[in-house]
């Protein structure tokens, strides 16, 4: 089902990023399986997120990938962690997340538009 259209303004408003993951540790307190990351985005500086993402990646998978992230979302608390941006991916048909990658090296804080 495709979700209601928006404007081109609405569109405008989110803010997504290119970051690199600096640091991955596992999240014993979050509700499903996740990980804790550390992600630079330039001079955004660097942001933690929670990601659920443990069934398709290894913590050394994901050092040094680069991401795309929402980061002008309000920060969220998720269980004893602070959420500061949203990595993006595409939930595939078994709820597993498959992330959302540049396909080639780009400078972290570069704009998705």
């Amino acid at each position: 089902m495709i979700k209601p259209e928006i404007s081109w303004q609405d569109f405008e408003k989110i803010d997504m990023r290119s970051g690199t993951v600096i640091s991955v540790s596992d999240f014993p307190a979050a509700r499903n399986p996740s990980y804790q990351l550390e992600i630079d985005f330039g001079e955004l500086g660097v942001k933690k997120s929670s990601a659920q993402i443990t069934e398709l990646y290894q913590k050394e998978d994901l050092l040094g990938a680069q991401i795309v992230a929402v980061v002008n979302f309000p920060k969220k608390q998720i269980a004893n962690f602070m959420s500061e941006c949203l990595i993006l991916g595409i939930y595939g048909n078994d709820k597993d997340i498959t992330l959302l990658t540049p396909n080639l090296p780009v400078e972290n804080g570069f704009r998705v538009g």
